[in-house]
């Protein structure tokens, strides 16, 4: 199911619809190990955060334990589960140096320092994606609130949340997680998947 279309794939509709039948609360996606995703359009930058150009990548899928073997406890609970770090403990709220902001799942440019903001939330805040194609967005109605999550759009991974309190040109607020990030400063090569 590709998040925000509407449109739902059949593989997606089956899996939900036996999951329902089966009683069980939210559909879960089951994958095998080296189960290659569906292809979506992103937008590839260098290791200066240049635009290169749009590329069609597979999306990335793997179980949960290649997830828990791949990354910390604190960055699968964010990333993979839909944590939330607690404000003002994220190495990059106060990371004022330039460069680029990657899925610390698969390396995806997400967000570039040119966009950074201090928001005084106690997490990284950005006015604007580096590229709308590499991120995408869902509602959340988790906590009995409406919210709009941010998810990589390679991989999936909950990143944070946007909101429309942020700076002009845009007014809108990345409030996202340090534990999905992965800081490159600019010059730094580029960190493999």
């Amino acid at each position: 199911m590709r998040r925000g279309s509407g449109r739902v794939d059949r593989r997606a509709f089956l899996t939900a619809s036996m999951a329902i039948a089966a009683g069980c609360g939210e559909p879960r996606r089951v994958v095998s190990a080296g189960t290659k995703g569906a292809p979506v359009t992103l937008v590839e930058f260098d290791a200066s955060g240049a635009r290169k150009g749009i590329v069609m990548a597979n999306t990335v899928i793997k179980t949960d334990e290649e997830w828990k073997q791949q990354l910390t406890p604190e960055q699968y609970a964010v990333a993979r589960k839909k944590g939330t770090e607690r404000a003002f403990t994220g190495k990059y709220y106060k990371n004022h140096e330039k460069g680029t902001y990657l899925c610390v799942c698969c390396a995806n440019a997400l967000f570039s320092s040119d966009t950074k903001f201090e928001s005084g939330t106690g997490w990284p805040s950005f006015w604007a994606p580096i590229a709308e194609e590499n991120v995408e967005t869902e509602t959340d109605s988790s906590f009995g609130m409406a919210r709009t999550e941010v998810m990589c759009k390679k991989c999936g991974a909950h990143l944070g949340h946007v909101f429309e309190d942020g700076p002009a040109p845009t007014h809108l607020r990345y409030c996202m997680n340090s534990a999905s990030l992965d800081f490159k400063k600019s010059g730094e090569e580029e960190k493999q998947s």
